[in-house]
């Protein structure tokens, strides 16, 4: 059987373990952590960091059944990825500036003003360095390590004395200690899914944050059909980033926002999304986009023509206190509902569980579409009535 390397066992990785058994591949899982939810879904486990490279080629070199190497869900892996396949003589679409661009926050800026696009002003340096030049920027603005994901090490400052702190503490979590500071922006704050099909965006799906108060961490994801000069713009300039750095074909994740002068792009993977986003985007256009993303890591091409456009959610099962899971009760009887397409489970009865505050906190998460807004809004109701989540607090 044909093996797929997958890099990273996190809960992001799981749709990808399962899109690439449905395509009849067979799984290798690198991570550290031998008790990752991938790891679960792996047929063969390699217990190393993601980014020891070369002990994960030493691994796998010489092997005549490894097809393809992939790293979904986050940033993080996206340069191992690069070296290895470069190293195992497999498929890859990331030339070095796809690269920068979804892994490097400060270049992803520059190739914005290259290109003309609108965005915020901006400063990047070592933390000492942001400190004392981001005096020149309007306050207030938003710290945030160049390279690190998961919303790590992220602040938003009001003054400039509060910048060194935050500098700091975003430089601790850069694995090149290397920090941005950027003048806040404003506006509907979007989170975008997109796939690319020579050079042109196929499939398109802009989603808004779930929240819920007192908490700032999304809870979930609304992806629903925008209006067409919305869809335009932002079509337009993630095709002109991406020309730019020679990417075109594969998914692509994105931050944005829809200001009262126009659209704004934040940063950007060229990668699935985690959290349920790549699922996502296959539900709003009923197109299988995380077995897409398999097959183009293997060096086949998917068909990404869409057969509908709906409206699609993504919910996360979460924890309110700390302590062992004891059940997640409701889960055959939610997975049951019309609209419901997935329900994905990430934490086990047994396992220690904390409360919701950040995304890998998650228990799991519910998938699901509608015809309607409101179609889609019933069944997330059905769902949040059927679902329990037991915990013991000791």
């Amino acid at each position: 059987m044909k093996r797929l390397i997958i890099l990273g066992g996190s809960d992001g990785t799981i749709s990808s373990f399962r899109a690439a058994r449905r395509l009849g591949l067979g799984t290798i899982c690198v991570d550290l952590r031998a008790d990752a939810p991938g790891a679960r879904e792996a047929d063969e486990f390699l217990h190393l960091s993601t980014r020891d490279v070369d002990a994960v080629t030493s691994a796998l070199r010489g092997r005549d059944d490894v097809v393809g190497v992939h790293a979904p869900g986050t940033d993080i892996n996206l340069p191992s990825l690069v070296e290895l396949a470069g190293r195992l003589g497999l498929p890859c679409g990331l030339s070095d500036a796809v690269l920068r661009v979804s892994t490097d926050k400060a270049y992803f800026r520059e190739v914005c003003a290259r290109l003309g696009l609108a965005g915020p002003a901006y400063v990047s340096g070592t933390a000492g360095e942001v400190a004392r030049d981001a005096a020149r920027l309007a306050f207030p603005v938003i710290v945030k390590p160049v390279d690190s994901g998961s919303s790590r090490g992220i602040a938003v400052c009001a003054s400039p004395a509060e910048l060194p702190g935050a500098a700091a503490a975003a430089a601790e979590v850069s694995p090149s200690s290397t920090v941005i500071v950027e003048e806040l922006v404003t506006g509907r704050d979007l989170c975008g899914e997109a796939f690319l099909r020579d050079g042109r965006v196929a499939l398109l799906g802009l989603s808004d944050r779930v929240v819920e108060a007192p908490q700032v961490v999304a809870i979930g994801h609304d992806m629903s059909p925008r209006d067409d000069a919305l869809t335009a713009e932002v079509t337009r300039q993630l095709e002109l980033v991406c020309a730019e750095v020679g990417y075109t074909d594969g998914p692509v994740n994105l931050d944005l926002f829809v200001t009262c002068d126009g659209v704004v792009l934040i940063e950007m993977g060229a990668r699935l999304g985690g959290n349920g986003m790549g699922e996502a985007l296959g539900l709003m256009y009923g197109v299988d986009t995380v077995s897409a993303a398999v097959q183009l890591a293997v060096g086949e091409r998917p068909d990404l023509t869409p057969r509908w456009t709906r409206h699609a959610a993504v919910r996360m099962m979460r924890a309110g206190a700390a302590g062992t899971l004891v059940a997640l009760d409701g889960l055959a009887e939610a997975t049951a509902l019309p609209g419901v397409a997935d329900v994905v489970v990430t934490a086990r009865p047994g396992e220690p569980v904390v409360p919701y505050t950040e995304c890998r906190a998650k228990l799991g998460y519910v998938l699901a579409s509608g015809a309607t807004a409101g179609e889609l809004a019933a069944t997330l109701a059905a769902v949040d009535d059927l679902i329990r989540v037991r915990v013991d607090a000791g």
